[in-house]
């Protein structure tokens, strides 16, 4: 999975533009209130996972859940239910949705251009995901339609979404969400696309392809915009590589030196990749995936991690990362493909398996010395 070569470059229109007009699809209601209360200030958690990843077993897995329901079609809904517990709870919960989904009725396509079932939104959504980020190598899989409908389905289901864009309207108008009073931003860049891909003459806005200049000034834009915190998802690194690149850490801390970014949430290389603190604020360089079934399903692919951030309100209108805790996850894949939430699993019962994978991806999470301690 190369990258293309880069796009040359964005309308400048498209990053300072400060609109704010947000999409028909309205997040779902947070399980907490970011309020001010006797204890202290408001806080606001924000959780990150890894790549949403389709491949044909996890949609085939999906098509058996619902005929055990007695229903045709697919449902992802069992899927996604171990981690929905930890999700929903969150005030933002930010998905990376790493493939376009197909047009309804259209039939899924695998690796090497996917084109996922777009029924796979709706159970993101109801595992508790308020946002997507949609930028990645695989974004044009599918050309400006697969962008289109990928778009149009996340609409549908109440999912907001950065990273791939119909116009360059779109493109320039900030992901802002509400989260009771307090305005998120997701701004999502991928490195490039995969070999043999390329957006159109004259079209950049359909995929963020990664520029630390544009990032930065669609930052800005969303803090023009009204944006109080804002979380940068990057698709960036190598693939199955747990140490993060030169490349990733000179960006991560170009990046986080800006007032206008507030959290890197890492995304591509399909393991778990280190924590990081820069300054005041955390990087987490790769969160594995969220669920997959790769063709050779080794451990380390299987692992994720779910990062929780929580942002206090130092002075109004200004927050700050207070703290950052890791909820590690697996992907069981017999006798059906499940997704797990490791120390919901380990308190439940004890299991080698489960116990080896949590201390792994402990480990991957801590590599870079920082003291990152489980959520529950």
């Amino acid at each position: 999975m190369s990258p293309a070569a880069k796009v040359l470059a964005v309308l400048a229109t498209c990053l300072a533009a400060a609109a704010c007009t947000p999409s028909a699809a309205q997040p779902r209601p947070h399980a907490s209130a970011a309020s001010p209360s006797a204890s202290g200030p408001r806080t606001v958690t924000v959780l990150g996972a890894g790549d949403v990843l389709v491949h044909p077993p996890v949609w085939r897995q999906a098509q058996a859940d619902a005929r055990a329901e007695g229903r045709t079609g697919m449902d992802f809904g069992p899927i996604f239910a171990g981690v929905k517990p930890v999700v929903s709870k969150a005030d933002l919960a930010v998905c990376h949705l790493e493939t376009p989904l197909a047009a309804p009725g259209a039939h899924p396509v695998g690796w090497p251009r996917f084109a996922a079932p777009p029924q796979v939104a709706t159970a993101v959504r109801d595992t508790g995901f308020d946002d997507c980020s949609t930028a990645s190598n695989h974004s044009y899989d599918q050309g400006a339609a697969g962008v289109r409908s990928t778009l149009s389905t996340l609409d549908k289901v109440g999912l907001r979404h950065d990273g791939t864009a119909r116009s360059a309207a779109e493109a320039a108008r900030p992901d802002l969400v509400d989260v009771h009073g307090v305005k998120v931003a997701d701004v999502a860049y991928t490195f490039g696309l995969n070999s043999g891909l390329s957006l159109p003459s004259g079209q950049p806005w359909l995929v963020n392809i990664t520029d630390a200049h544009r990032i930065l000034a669609a930052a800005h834009a969303a803090r023009r915009a009204g944006a109080q915190i804002v979380v940068l998802s990057l698709h960036w690194g190598t693939e199955y590589q747990q140490a993060p690149t030169d490349l990733q850490v000179a960006q991560a801390k170009t990046l986080l030196a800006s007032p206008d970014v507030d959290l890197i949430l890492g995304c591509h290389a399909h393991v778990v990749q280190p924590f990081e603190k820069i300054g005041d604020k955390w990087v987490v360089y790769g969160m594995g995936n969220e669920i997959a079934r790769h063709a050779d399903p080794v451990a380390a692919s299987r692992e994720g991690v779910m990062p929780r951030v929580t942002f206090t309100e130092t002075a109004p209108g200004h927050w700050r990362a207070t703290h950052v805790d890791a909820v590690p996850t697996w992907v069981d894949i017999a006798p059906k493909i499940r997704l797990v939430d490791l120390p919901a699993a380990l308190a439940a019962h004890r299991d080698a398996t489960y116990q080896r994978e949590y201390d792994r991806i402990m480990a991957a999470v801590r590599s870079r010395g920082a003291a990152v301690p489980v959520g529950r």
